[in-house]
């Protein structure tokens, strides 16, 4: 039996209400699984890489596809993805590089066979190597430079990282998101998961700035934010102690319970800031939202104020997205998954792309 493991997903947005609860109208509603589409992308054991670490053809996507990032570029959806080789057994184990797909209908994908960020022997060895490039959140400013929030893992520490690219292809690192701000205070943290905020603008989706910086909620057990003046440099905030300061964290008894972890890029909007983020239910019975399985990601979405986005205005109760079909429910998450990462604008909808689980026989 060969574990294969998180695949990516799509739910796109239609003119028509949320069929599972009734939403407040800041939030993004009305996701629906494509038929008979799901899963678009899924590990392929034919495609090599040269390694540059390694000097030798890997299988780079041989054992997972999953936590997908999502654009657009040229009229087309562009979803970058987490793949993960079969260097080991065990979740964390394998190295990860990020793949590159398009689209021109948003579900069918056609994928590059060679991976566009992965670890190499430049600055960014010490970081990510032998975990590799995970996770990725991608959008891209007015004038068409894309920047990506990624997480780069060594096996000892996750930082959160920043990379620019004009094409998707080539990338230029730039570092851990923190590393020069309180004077490297926070470059060694162990963080993830950074979610800058957008905007939709004559038709596309651009990052935009707040009170003229720009602006980005971050963090996996709980949401912290940060600034920044260039989108490579990132200055954390802090409270009044000096320490992070928190946009939200987990509710016992709810099903973000376990962990709030920031999902794809915010969204300002005539309400507010949207920021959707994934959830972990608690598998503790007195902590867990009994409602939703023990264990399950699902999302959930909360409303800050744009003139405080340190604010938070409504968190909604219940996931607007949550463990449904039997593919979402088994793999090396059995409790279920819905992982949100890409979000984008495109011919008038929202594209909402996530990675789940799956077991396959072989």
């Amino acid at each position: 039996m060969k574990k294969s493991i998180l695949l990516i997903s799509l739910a796109v947005l239609p003119l028509f209400g949320y069929s599972q609860n009734v939403l407040p109208d800041w939030a993004l509603g009305g996701f629906v699984r494509p038929e008979k589409a799901n899963p678009i992308i899924t590990p392929n054991p034919s495609n090599q890489f040269d390694c540059p670490m390694q000097d030798k053809k890997i299988g780079w996507e041989e054992s997972d596809v999953f936590n997908p990032a999502a654009t657009v570029k040229d009229g087309k959806i562009y979803v970058l993805y987490r793949a993960e080789d079969n260097s080991a057994t065990g979740i964390g184990k394998r190295t990860s590089r990020i793949g590159l797909a398009e689209s021109e209908d948003g579900i069918h994908m056609k994928r590059r066979k060679t991976p566009v960020m992965y670890p190499d022997k430049d600055n960014m060895k010490e970081y990510e190597w032998e975990g590799g490039c995970e996770d990725p959140r991608v959008t891209m400013t007015e004038d068409g430079l894309y920047v990506m929030a990624y997480t780069s893992w060594n096996r000892k520490v996750a930082r959160l990282c920043i990379a620019t690219s004009h094409d998707l292809v080539k990338w230029e690192k730039h570092g851990p998101a923190f590393a020069k701000a309180y004077n490297g205070r926070f470059k060694d943290i162990f963080c993830k998961s950074g979610s800058m905020v957008t905007t939709i603008k004559d038709g596309k989706q651009v990052l935009t700035k707040i009170d003229g910086k720009y602006f980005m909620y971050w963090g996996e057990h709980a949401v912290y934010a940060a600034t920044s003046d260039d989108l490579v440099n990132w200055t954390p905030i802090l409270d009044e102690k000096n320490e992070l300061a928190t946009v939200i964290k987990p509710r016992p008894q709810y099903f973000d319970s376990a962990l709030t972890e920031c999902g794809p890029p915010a969204i300002l909007t005539d309400k507010g800031i949207v920021l959707l983020y994934n959830g972990k239910n608690q598998t503790n019975d007195s902590k867990r939202d009994k409602r939703f399985t023990a264990g399950a990601y699902c999302a959930g979405q909360i409303l800050t104020d744009p003139k405080e986005p340190m604010k938070v205005l409504q968190r909604l109760d219940v996931p607007f997205f949550r463990p449904m079909a039997s593919f979402e429910k088994s793999g090396q998450y059995v409790d279920g998954t819905v992982f949100i990462e890409g979000l984008v604008f495109f011919k008038n909808k929202w594209y909402l792309y996530y990675g789940l689980s799956l077991i396959h026989i072989s």
